[in-house]
């Protein structure tokens, strides 16, 4: 992860998303849930939501719906942030109108996002050159393949490079979306949002790919379930692996095995994420000192914490502080989040 210096807000607040025929239906669907919905609560400020056809007509969307849009390629030209919900496939080509038209949008300021294979949309249109990407594990080695000029990241759920930013798989779009609103307005809106889709505010971790098994079958839940559970109480205690497989009632090794299958990772690289994660909770919404904050998260000292911080997000306790603090009133700059550290 690196952190890259970006604008903190844009005032021009209309999001606009791409339709085209052969729509992914689901990251369509993120976008209008994220961006689409009224939210007086959260003031009159909030994002307006257009629709851009890139298609003449009707189009036809996955799952067999047909739909019109509000308008064509003019609104692309008009927005603040564009967002393109995946593509009809990485070998459909992609029109020279839309690519135009995302350049000419971007160089008036607009932020371009795409979520799994619409980055290669953002491909085609030349704007990713010289920046770093991401897209579905499924599609990275042919983004790097047919746009050497990109630097692929393979193992982020998203990339924020100030004005054009890209999400893995679908699903990560929607992580990717709540950065952009933590972006805009802060943590706690982010937060809001997060809630009413109920969804967490902020995943730390890698793409699917990793996981052998997202989910533990039934008897091993039973085992791993509370030994999780355990670790993440008192994250200011530390445990052996001898111990682990004591509470585990598994030998060491087959702890180890079923743990990684699990989790996607090791007991202790997965006990320092769930760290530095209530780390980054109370650096967001406590007063405590960073060295409080080191020690209440069983990482020592400030050193420790700030080594790990920096290892991790590419910044430090007090610049994340700074930057999404409740109480901050400086918007600084942002990082790429969800790095694995497997």
């Amino acid at each position: 992860m690196t952190n890259h210096p970006t604008t903190s807000s844009n005032p021009n607040r209309l999001v606009v998303a791409l339709a085209y025929d052969g729509l992914c239906t689901f990251e369509f669907g993120v976008a209008v849930e994220v961006f689409g919905l009224a939210r007086p609560e959260m003031g009159g400020d909030w994002y307006r939501f257009a629709v851009a056809a890139v298609d003449d007509g009707e189009m036809r969307a996955t799952g067999g719906v047909r739909f019109t849009a509000d308008g064509g390629l003019e609104l692309v030209e008009q927005a603040g942030t564009i967002i393109v919900p995946g593509w009809r496939g990485m070998d459909a080509p992609v029109p020279d109108a839309l690519c135009a038209a995302l350049q000419r949008a971007h160089a008036k300021g607009a932020r371009l996002l795409s979520i799994c294979s619409g980055v290669f949309v953002l491909a085609a249109s030349g704007l990713l050159d010289v920046k770093r990407a991401t897209t579905h594990w499924r599609y990275t080695e042919a983004l790097k393949e047919r746009y050497p000029a990109i630097t692929v990241l393979p193992d982020v759920l998203y990339v924020d490079e100030g004005t054009v930013l890209t999400s893995a798989g679908s699903a990560a779009g929607i992580d990717l979306c709540l950065h952009l609103i933590r972006r805009d307005f802060g943590t706690k809106a982010a937060n809001m949002v997060a809630r009413r889709l109920v969804v967490p505010p902020h995943r730390d971790g890698g793409q699917a790919q990793f996981i052998d098994k997202a989910v533990p079958e039934l008897h091993e839940k039973a085992r791993l379930g509370p030994l999780l559970d355990a670790m993440q109480a008192d994250l200011s205690k530390s445990f052996t692996v001898a111990q682990l497989a004591d509470m585990a009632g598994m030998s060491a090794r087959t702890l180890l095995r079923r743990f990684e299958a699990a989790t996607g990772t090791t007991p202790a690289k997965w006990l320092l994420l769930q760290r530095l994660s209530k780390a980054k909770d109370l650096l967001e919404t406590s007063g405590l000192t960073i060295a409080a904050i080191a020690e209440s998260c069983g990482l020592g000292s400030t050193a420790n914490l700030r080594h790990h911080f920096r290892e991790q997000f590419s910044t430090t306790p007090a610049a994340y502080r700074g930057r999404f603090s409740s109480t901050a009133s400086a918007r600084k700059s942002d990082s790429i989040f969800g790095k694995h550290d497997a």
